[in-house]
């Protein structure tokens, strides 16, 4: 008993692996557009002139009503009376073709086929397949409503925003500020179909332009006009400058006898009105958001307020500031140009110190002569140079040489020059003196020399 049943399962496994690649429905799921045909498209994978077959479509509508469509062989095909008009069916293709889509028309269709194969007595394959079609109406442009339609004021007002369309079913809605994605926030709020944008409460940031998209499954993305959200808010980031004069945070330092304008700025819509107030008089000087100043009117610092208010927000902020009038001329310039000076100054000292190194090696050339001193001193024999100094003649043999008279203009007599009172004849040259070379020869062993 165990064996016939473990056989049977096996048998229907196989049947079951086999089934599967008789026919195949590329697409189980149809949106249909309302007014145009669905094509269900069955595609048989099996030889029609080898099987006999017997099949039903089948509509079963979102409401639960089934009804029988076609009873279909390979030779003939009965279509129910209703929806003979309505539906194309061509034996022996078992695909179905549903015309002129209307509401109706939507939910499952169901395919049952049995296939017999004529070389395979007794094998019969029961194949389903259930295909789902959505009937959809095209998107037309949406539309957006806005209230209110005035211009609200912000952390005061909530404002609602309704895009809506005239044709479209299933429609999926989207909201863009400034062609950017509005996703969810504190102060966004979406409808259940997204069609309702609540913006509470309205902030600064909310200020921009408004967008919705409207599309469905037969339909490409459909872009509203732009309607444009006004928020009144501020005064925000109140702020005085001056193009003039020396600033420390919040003290102004003018020259003597300057003329300066300062100017007084917020964030704020509509535009603030600005109102200047002397702090030690308690009085007003100005309105407008320019004030003019001249120092010579000023006797010593004086603290100055600028206040912004906005009429529609009935908001208000405050600047205070100090004037000082002061000569800062030099440590303004020693501030500003102090990163642009330290270069000039270093190529200036540069410069003097090469032009003072070549004129120490001038005078020290002209001078000292280098040149002739160490000539001097090359040309001095060793023996010379290594002799102690003697005053009188201890060894007749160091006095051995050749000799040459020297006659120097202006003194009639001769002077007998030796070879060691040369070096002190360098002065005479500066007396136009011609100096002839010395040769001076000491013989190696001058008692040999003496004796021969």
């Amino acid at each position: 008993m165990e064996a016939t049943a473990l056989y049977l399962f096996s048998v229907l496994f196989i049947l079951t692996e086999v089934s599967s690649k008789f026919i195949h429905v590329p697409s189980l799921v149809h949106h249909g557009i309302e007014g145009k045909s669905v094509f269900l498209y069955v595609e048989t994978r099996f030889p029609l002139d080898q099987v006999e077959m017997q099949g039903t479509w089948s509509h079963t509508r979102p409401s639960g009503t089934r009804a029988t469509l076609v009873t279909f062989t390979k030779d003939a095909t009965i279509t129910d009376m209703m929806y003979r008009n309505h539906l194309d069916f061509r034996e022996p293709n078992v695909s179905l073709r549903i015309r002129k889509l209307n509401r109706d028309d939507e939910g499952d269709y169901h395919l049952s086929l049995n296939i017999e194969f004529l070389n395979k007595t007794g094998l019969v394959i029961k194949e389903e397949r259930t295909v789902h079609v959505t009937v959809d109406v095209p998107v037309s442009s949406p539309v957006i409503e806005k209230n209110p339609q005035f211009a609200v004021v912000e952390d005061k007002a909530n404002v609602t925003l309704t895009c809506s369309v005239k044709n479209g079913t299933r429609v999926v809605y989207q909201w863009l500020r400034d062609n950017i994605t509005l996703g969810h926030s504190d102060s966004y709020h979406f409808s259940g179909d997204n069609s309702t944008l609540l913006i509470s409460p309205v902030r600064k940031g909310d200020k921009g332009t408004y967008r919705c998209v409207a599309s469905n499954p037969v339909s490409k993305s459909r872009h509203s006009r732009g309607i444009e959200l006004n928020v009144y808010y501020g005064p925000y980031n109140l702020e005085v400058n001056s193009v003039q004069g020396l600033r420390t945070r919040e003290v102004f330092t003018i020259k003597p006898g300057e003329l300066v304008f300062f100017e007084c700025q917020a964030d704020s819509n509509p535009p603030n009105t600005y109102v200047w107030i002397s702090k030690s008089r308690n009085a007003t000087i100005t309105e407008g958001p320019r004030l003019e100043v001249r120092s010579y009117r000023l006797a010593q610092a004086e603290d100055y307020l600028c206040r912004a208010f906005n009429n529609v927000t009935q908001k208000q902020d405050e600047a205070l500031f100090t004037l000082v009038v002061a000569d800062w001329g030099t440590g303004k310039e020693k501030h500003t140009q102090e990163g642009s000076a330290v270069s000039p100054v270093a190529a200036i000292t540069v410069c003097s110190l090469f032009v003072i190194g070549c004129m120490l090696l001038f005078f020290l050339r002209r001078t000292c002569h280098p040149k002739r001193v160490l000539m001097s001193i090359y040309n001095r024999p060793l023996t010379e140079q290594k002799r102690p100094h003697r005053s009188g003649h201890e060894d007749a043999t160091e006095d051995f040489g050749i000799y040459e008279f020297v006659s120097i203009p202006g003194k009639m007599e001769s002077t007998q020059a030796s070879c060691r009172s040369l070096a002190r004849l360098e002065s005479v040259q500066d007396m136009h003196t011609t100096i002839y070379d010395v040769i001076r020869h000491v013989p190696e062993t001058p008692t040999h020399s003496l004796l021969k």
